[in-house]
């Protein structure tokens, strides 16, 4: 599925099974819900927290959770993530060319 394709099938699920849209700002909020619910599960399986009983490692989830909400904001305020995604790989090229290359931190 592309990126496109997703942000049509989300469209596609709301008009057919979630009525409409939250607005933008309780989207936002959302996205930032489900943000905190993948760093819980980073912090348990990375970190040094221990999942609790009931938690599952459900990484990939949470993941699609995030992506989501976040395609749901796109559509809402007409962004085409494809066309974005590529002109920040674009701009991330032009500007850091040399700049990880020639890191020597990530060298180690």
């Amino acid at each position: 599925m592309t990126i496109r394709e997703a942000q049509e099938a989300v469209d596609q699920w709301i008009k057919q099974y979630g009525v409409r849209y939250f607005s933008e700002l309780t989207n936002m909020a959302v996205l930032t819900e489900e943000v905190g619910e993948l760093a819980r599960v980073m912090a348990r399986r990375y970190g040094d927290q221990s999942f609790k009983a009931g938690e599952s490692d459900n990484m990939g989830e949470e993941m699609a959770d995030v992506l989501w909400v976040l395609l749901c904001l796109a559509n809402q305020t007409g962004v085409d993530l494809t066309e974005e995604l590529r002109k920040s790989i674009e701009k991330k090229t032009k500007r850091d060319r040399e700049r990880h290359l020639n890191n020597e931190k990530l060298r180690k």
